[in-house]
């Protein structure tokens, strides 16, 4: 029982993540525009906020991915990667847990 509420709220957590990576995205480029307001306390403390939560994650691939034409490509491997790598390990662990 144990086992399976950690493995739903990792999953949970990854998912959220994911999210906040999009709607970081989506800031950055409304931003980048000029669609928001720079000027804008709150529009900067929602950067900000964004920002604290995504660089530690995006910068370490950022470093190693090229920028070919100035486009950021590191949140889509983050994207992947969690889809991709993590939940599945995840899921892997987990049922190894469960058979054992």
């Amino acid at each position: 029982m144990f086992v399976f509420s950690l493995f739903m709220v990792l999953t949970r957590i990854l998912e959220i993540y994911c999210w906040i990576l999009l709607i970081s995205c989506i800031f950055v480029n409304l931003y980048a525009f000029g669609i928001l307001d720079s000027r804008n306390q709150l529009v900067w403390k929602i950067g900000m906020f964004l920002e604290r939560l995504t660089e530690p994650v995006l910068a370490p691939v950022r470093r190693v991915l090229p920028t070919p034409g100035g486009v950021d490509f590191s949140p889509m491997v983050v994207l992947l990667g969690i889809q991709y790598v993590i939940q599945p390990l995840l899921a892997n662990v987990f049922s190894a847990l469960i058979m054992h």
